[in-house]
């Protein structure tokens, strides 16, 4: 634990490095009305900070830089206190499409941030079917488009060795959302629900070749990420050298390890913070990443999250991203219970 004074200025040079990304003098702070403490008295605490690895000293004759255990501090302890509680981001959700609401949840995050923002979308599985057409494009071509409870569509073209009776179309629309509607995508009574015995072999056989176009449609999707600000983060953050910006590209075009971390955080609605060197992906040593889960009463879907430097405005994109998962997760309460 640190003195009253120690946290004080620990504060003061956390906040000065977040507005200038630079060292911060003694003689700046000993200046400051509220230390009332002479210079001797503050080169002594920027001493014992540095000590317990709080701050640190680039040069012999620079000021000092918070570490990432500054930083940390500074999270934990030191800014509950300055945390906004009014409502720091607004996003404009009106449409009923979940795709769309990840869109506009991304894009209002990095525009106010100035930052990267990620939005990881609900996994296709948790989605209900909400209605099904079977078009005749051709004598041989027939077209399957489901349409899910959470907007999205899904079309998939299938190709017959001779011609498909309209009717037989007409019936199959009506059989399949009869069955189907209001069923999960990865339900294990889907299969089951199109097994009817008394159907005619004609029936039964074109039914057989759509029952496909469901059971794969969740097994075949992959988790969909929303991301924008790459620019903004990338022009507003000095990377040490170009590996640490092919490594943070090379991760957001992966996937993979990002995904990784997303969903340690999915359980969990409370903001975390990771600074630096807490973030086990070598691309995210010198970045921060603020994440926040979304979702329903009880299942969280997705997380909502901000990269940007370790010197970021913390109060500020803990606040956003607060907000913005908050307001997530009532616009799909709403979509779901539909």
């Amino acid at each position: 634990m640190l003195t009253p004074r120690q946290e004080l200025i620990l504060r003061k040079v956390v906040l000065a490095h977040q507005a200038t990304v630079q060292p911060v003098a003694s003689r700046t702070l000993a200046a400051d009305p509220e230390l009332m403490a002479g210079p001797s008295t503050v080169r002594h605490e920027l001493a014992m900070l540095e000590e317990h690895g709080l701050l640190a000293h680039p040069h012999t004759s620079a000021g000092r830089v918070p570490t990432d255990s500054g930083y940390r501090y500074f999270v934990d302890r030191l800014l509950p206190a300055t945390r906004p509680s009014a409502r720091t981001i607004e996003l404009a959700l009106t449409r009923r499409e979940v795709d769309e609401a990840m869109r506009v949840t991304t894009e209002t995050l990095s525009q106010v941030t100035n930052l990267l923002a990620i939005v990881s979308a609900p996994p296709l599985e948790t989605a209900t079917i909400r209605h099904v057409e079977v078009l005749r494009l051709q004598s041989q071509i027939v077209m399957v488009v489901i349409i899910t409870s959470t907007g999205g569509v899904s079309k998939r073209v299938l190709a017959f060795d001779s011609p498909v009776d309209n009717g037989l179309v007409a019936w199959a629309s009506e059989f399949l959302n009869e069955e189907l509607v209001g069923l999960g995508l990865g339900a294990r009574k889907l299969r089951t629900r199109l097994a009817d015995p008394s159907m005619g072999h004609t029936e039964r056989t074109f039914l057989d070749s759509l029952v496909p176009v469901f059971t794969e449609l969740a097994e075949s999707a992959e988790d969909s990420l929303y991301v924008d600000g790459a620019a903004r983060l990338l022009s507003e953050h000095r990377f040490a050298d170009l590996s640490q910006i092919n490594a943070l590209m090379y991760m957001l075009e992966g996937r993979v390890v990002l995904l990784d971390m997303l969903r340690r955080a999915l359980d969990d609605r409370e903001v975390i913070v990771r600074i630096g060197s807490e973030n086990t992906a070598p691309a995210m040593q010198s970045l921060a990443m603020v994440t926040a889960g979304y979702g329903l009463p009880q299942r969280s879907l997705g997380t909502v999250s901000v990269i940007g430097p370790v010197a970021m405005d913390y109060a500020a994109t803990i606040g956003v991203v607060r907000d913005a998962a908050l307001q997530l997760s009532h616009f799909v309460e709403d979509v779901y219970d539909a």
